[in-house]
C-alpha cells in the first residue's frame, strides 16, 4: 500500500519545490512602495496594501494605506500606470475652481505639480502630487483641515516615491 503513495509524494515534493523556485513568487512590483508608506505619530495606520497588474500594452502599480486618528481619516495613495496619467489631465490645462463650498487648484509644490482639493462644510479634500507622466502619490482626508492634511501628507517622501516610480 506505500509503494503507490510514494510516486505521488515524490511528485507533490518536486512540484512544490518547482513552485517556490517559479517567478510567481518573486517580488510584486507594488513592494517597492510599501515601506514609502510611512507611520504617522498619532495616528493608527493600517497594513499597506498592493496591486500590480500586467496588461496587453502597460502596466499598473498600486499601494494604499489608510490610516486614523479619533473621527478623521487619511487615505495614501500610490498609482504608476494609465490611471494616474488621466488622473493628472487637469494639470494640463491649469484647471482652477473656486465655489462657496470648496475648491480645485492646480498649482507648483515643492518643485512637483499638484492638484489640491477642498470641501469646506465637509472638511474633507484631497492632494494628488504628480510623480511623473504616468506616476502619482494622492492623500485624501477627512474631518480635519486642509492645512493639517497638508502637514501630513509632507511626511511622506515624495522624492523618494518618485525614484521608486522610475524603476522598472
Amino acid at each position: 500500500m506505500t509503494k503507490p503513495r510514494r510516486p505521488i509524494f515524490t511528485m507533490m515534493a518536486a512540484l512544490s519545490v518547482l513552485w517556490s523556485l517559479s517567478s510567481a513568487h518573486a517580488e510584486q512590483a507594488f513592494q517597492r512602495f510599501v515601506p514609502l508608506m510611512i507611520d504617522l505619530d498619532g495616528w493608527q495606520g493600517q497594513k499597506a496594501e498592493g496591486l500590480s497588474m500586467d496588461m496587453q500594452d502597460s502596466t499598473m502599480t498600486s499601494v494604499t494605506r489608510a490610516y486614523q486618528r479619533g473621527s478623521a481619516r487619511l487615505n495614501a495613495g500610490i498609482v504608476i500606470g494609465p490611471l494616474a496619467a488621466g488622473t493628472l489631465a487637469p494639470l494640463q490645462s491649469g484647471m482652477n475652481m473656486q465655489t462657496s463650498d470648496g475648491h480645485l487648484i492646480t498649482t507648483t509644490w515643492h518643485g512637483l505639480q499638484a492638484i489640491k482639493s477642498y470641501n469646506t462644510p465637509q472638511k474633507s479634500g484631497q492632494f494628488i502630487i504628480a510623480l511623473g507622466k504616468e506616476a502619482m502619490f494622492s492623500l485624501a482626508y477627512n474631518d480635519m483641515t486642509e492645512d493639517e492634511a497638508q502637514a501630513l501628507a509632507e511626511k511622506f517622501d515624495w522624492k523618494a516615491i518618485q525614484a521608486a516610480s522610475e524603476k522598472k
